[in-house]
C-alpha cells in the first residue's frame, strides 16, 4: 500500500508573505530546516509527496499567473537539487466565498488518492499550517500534522491536530518514527493545566505552575533528562497547594506515558546523584506496571513554598499514570539540597531508561511486550 504527504505549500515549505501572495523571487523565502529535512524524508521513506495548495485568485488581474509560475518553477527546481521530488502539485485558484469542492479542506483535488485503493489514506498525514489542513486530513481519513506559526492558529471551535510542532526536524522524526513527542491538557474545577514534552528534545523548559521552588524542580528534569518540557498550570493555590502539584504530577505522567509509545527499542531501566552533602538514589522501570517506594524523610514542612508532604505525592502519581516502577532514595543534611538532588537524579534515571538504543529494536523483555 501506498503512502502519501499531503503538504501545504505557504507557510509550510515557504515563508507566507504579508499580503499572501509569493509572485516575485524577492519574496521567496525557505521554512527553516525545510531543505534537509524534508530531503531526508525523500531519502529515507518511501512516502509519495504532495503539494496541496489554496492560491486566491490565481490568473485574476490581482494574481497573475505570470508572476506567480517562474517563481513556483524556480521553487521546485531548488527542491529538486536537495533530492525532493513532488510526484504532485495540485493547485486550487478560487477565492473562499466560492465554497469549490476542490478547495482545502474539501477533498476534490485529491481524487486520484481518494480514489486510488492503493493508497493507505490512514497512513498518510497532511501537513500545514492552518485549521484547514487540518479539517483536509480529518476528511480524507489521514492525520494531520499542524506547524505552529505567527500567522494562524488552531482556535477553540476548530478541528484538533494529531501532532503540533514547531520545525520541519520535528516533522521528521515524527514521520520516521524518532520524535516521541506528546501534550496533555487536563482540566477539573481546580486546575486547568497543558502540558508538553519532547523526549528527544534538548533540555529546553516552560514552567509556570504558581510555585516558583516546584516550577525550579521541574526544569531541573527537563535539563538532567534533555526532554524539551512545557508546563501551564493554574490552579487553585488560595486553597492550597496540593491540587496544582498531585494535578501537574498526573498530567506530566501520562503525557510521558503517551510519548514513549511502544517502548521499542528503550534502555528500560535507569541513577545515583550527589550534591554536596546529600545522596540520591532513583531508579526506575519502565515496565508498565506502577510502584513508587519513597524512603527520604523531611524534618522542614515547606521547602520554597511547597510543602515536603508532597514530594512523595508527586512521584506516586507520576509512577501511577506513567506506568513506572520508581524507587527513591535519599540521604543528608540539608533538605533543599536533598529534594533537589532527588529531582535530577530522578531526571538522569528517566534520560537512561527512555533513551532509544540504535542497536535494539525490539521490546525491552523477554515477554515480548510491555
Amino acid at each position: 500500500m501506498k503512502k502519501a504527504l499531503f503538504i501545504d505549500r505557504d507557510g509550510t515549505l515557504i515563508e507566507e508573505p504579508e499580503d499572501f501572495q509569493v509572485d516575485s523571487f524577492g519574496k521567496l523565502r525557505f521554512k527553516k530546516g525545510v531543505l534537509k529535512w524534508l530531503g531526508k524524508i525523500a531519502s529515507e521513506t518511501d512516502f509519495v509527496l504532495v503539494i496541496v495548495t489554496n492560491q486566491d485568485g490565481l490568473g485574476t488581474e490581482s494574481f497573475p499567473e505570470d508572476d506567480f509560475l517562474p517563481v513556483q518553477d524556480l521553487m521546485l527546481r531548488i527542491f529538486e537539487s536537495e533530492g525532493i521530488s513532488f510526484d504532485d502539485v495540485l493547485i486550487d485558484k478560487t477565492f473562499e466565498h466560492e465554497n469549490a469542492p476542490t478547495r482545502k479542506p474539501k477533498t476534490g483535488l485529491l481524487k486520484a488518492y481518494t480514489g486510488d485503493p492503493q493508497f493507505d489514506l490512514s497512513g498518510s498525514w497532511v501537513i500545514g499550517d492552518r485549521a484547514s489542513d487540518v479539517q483536509l486530513a480529518k476528511n480524507l481519513g489521514a492525520r494531520s500534522i499542524f506547524i505552529e506559526g505567527p500567522n494562524f492558529k488552531i482556535e477553540e471551535d476548530d478541528p484538533k491536530p494529531d501532532e503540533t510542532v514547531r520545525s520541519w526536524e520535528e516533522i521528521y522524526r515524527l514521520i520516521t518514527g524518532r520524535r516521541r513527542i506528546a501534550e496533555t491538557v487536563r482540566k477539573t474545577n481546580e486546575t486547568d493545566i497543558r502540558v508538553r514534552i519532547d523526549l528527544d528534545g534538548k533540555g529546553d523548559a516552560e514552567i509556570s505552575t504558581g510555585i516558583r521552588f516546584f516550577d525550579h524542580m521541574l526544569e531541573q528534569v527537563a535539563k538532567h533528562a534533555g526532554f524539551d518540557l512545557k508546563i501551564e498550570a493554574v490552579g487553585d493555590l488560595d486553597v492550597d497547594e496540593h491540587h496544582t502539584i498531585e494535578d501537574v504530577a498526573i498530567a506530566l505522567g501520562e503525557t510521558f506515558l503517551t510519548a514513549l509509545g511502544d517502548r521499542r527499542g528503550i534502555g528500560r531501566y535507569g541513577f545515583t546523584l550527589p550534591m554536596d552533602d546529600c545522596l540520591a538514589q532513583v531508579a526506575v522501570d519502565l515496565g508498565g506496571r506502577n510502584w513508587c517506594v519513597w524512603e527520604a524523610n523531611f524534618d522542614r514542612e515547606m521547602i520554597g513554598g511547597m510543602p515536603t508532604e508532597m514530594f512523595f505525592h508527586f512521584f506516586k502519581s507520576f509512577s501511577d499514570k506513567a506506568l513506572c516502577n520508581l524507587n527513591i532514595k535519599a540521604e543528608g543534611t540539608n533538605e533543599h539540597h536533598k529534594i533537589e538532588a532527588i529531582f535530577k537524579a530522578f531526571a538522569r534515571s528517566l534520560k537512561m531508561a527512555s533513551r532509544k538504543d540504535s542497536q535494539e529494536i525490539g521490546i525491552p523483555s523477554t515477554k515480548g511486550s510491555l
